[in-house]
C-alpha cells in the first residue's frame, strides 16, 4: 500500500509517551496522513510496585523498584549510545511540532474509549501503553496491532531482549509485530525478526535498537492488515511472561553471565 492509498484511510495510533514513542508517532505521520496519535499518560510508580506486588510479592516488587531507581543512572551513562541510535536510523525523539495528539490517562479510560470510536480507525496500531482490558478490545470493530520488543511466545513481557540474552538464547532476542488479543503479548504474529546488538549495548540500549528495525516491519503489518492480506499465525511454542530484574538479578546476571 503506498501514500496514495493510505491517505483515505483512518490509523488510530495508542502510544506512551517518551522518546521512543515520539519516534513511533513521528514515522507513522509520515506514512499515514489520516493518523489519529493517542499519547497515554505515564502510570504512577506506586500504582505498578502495588500491582506487581499482588501478582510477585513484595520482596521482588520493591526489588524491581530499585532496578528502576538504577535505572535512571543507566540512562544518564548511555545517552550518547542512544542518540546515535536513532541518528543512525533517521530517527527524532521529539514529537513534531505539526502532530495533532490527544492526552488520555490510561489507554484503558473512557477517554480513550469515545475518541476511538470517533476517529472510526480501520486499524489501531499499539506502541508501550498498558495492556488493553476487555472493555477497549470489546468496543473495537477493527484489526488492532502491536509492536513488542521480544520473540513471542517464548519472551513476552517487559526487558525481553535482556532475559533472552540472559537465559543464553541471544537468537531469541528480536522483535514481533503481532495482534492483540485478551492476554500479555499472545496475539497471533503479523511478524518477526532477530535483533544483534553491539558490544556496548545494555538492557538500556537494547529496546532502542529494537525499535529502529522494527518500525519498518510495523509499518508494513498496519498496511498489510489494512490490505486484508495479513492475518497472523499462532506458534505453539514455550511461552513465558518476563518482568524488570529485580536490582540483586541485574547485578547476578551481570557479574556472572556479564550481562548488563
Amino acid at each position: 500500500m503506498n501514500s496514495a492509498e493510505t491517505s483515505s484511510v483512518r490509523i488510530a495510533l495508542l502510544v506512551a509517551k517518551g522518546p521512543l514513542g515520539n519516534c513511533v508517532a513521528n514515522r507513522f505521520a509520515e506514512r499515514f496522513p489520516s493518523l489519529v496519535i493517542i499519547q497515554e499518560d505515564p502510570e504512577r510508580k506506586w500504582d505498578i510496585i502495588k500491582r506487581r506486588a499482588r501478582r510477585l510479592g513484595w520482596i521482588a516488587a520493591f526489588g524491581q523498584a530499585a532496578f528502576g531507581l538504577v535505572s535512571k543512572l543507566g540512562e544518564r551513562w548511555h545517552a550518547r549510545r542512544r542518540q546515535k541510535i536513532l541518528a543512525d536510523a533517521g530517527l527524532v525523539g521529539t514529537l513534531r511540532s505539526d502532530l495533532q495528539i490527544i492526552s488520555v490517562p490510561s489507554a484503558n479510560s473512557d477517554l480513550c474509549i469515545s475518541t476511538l470510536l470517533a476517529a472510526k480507525p480501520d486499524v489501531v496500531a499499539v506502541y508501550g501503553t498498558r495492556l488493553l482490558g476487555a472493555k477497549i478490545l470489546a468496543s473495537l470493530d477493527c484489526p488492532c496491532i502491536n509492536y513488542h520488543a521480544g520473540i513471542t511466545p517464548q519472551y513476552r513481557g517487559q526487558h525481553p531482549a535482556y532475559w533472552a540474552s540472559a537465559n543464553g538464547e541471544p537468537e531469541l532476542a528480536g522483535v514481533t509485530i503481532h495482534l492483540v488479543d485478551s492476554g500479555v503479548d499472545t496475539g497471533a504474529v503479523l511478524s518477526q525478526q532477530r535483533v544483534v546488538f553491539s558490544q556496548e549495548d545494555t538492557i538500556w540500549t537494547y529496546q532502542w535498537v529494537q525499535l529502529a528495525q522494527a518500525l519498518p516491519l510495523f509499518e508494513d503489518a498496519v498496511a498489510k492488515t489494512l490490505c486484508r492480506t495479513e492475518c497472523g499465525a499462532r506458534r505453539e511454542l514455550t511461552s513465558c511472561l518476563y518482568f524488570p530484574p529485580t536490582i540483586w538479578t541485574y547485578i547476578n546476571n551481570g557479574l556472572k553471565k556479564g550481562v548488563w
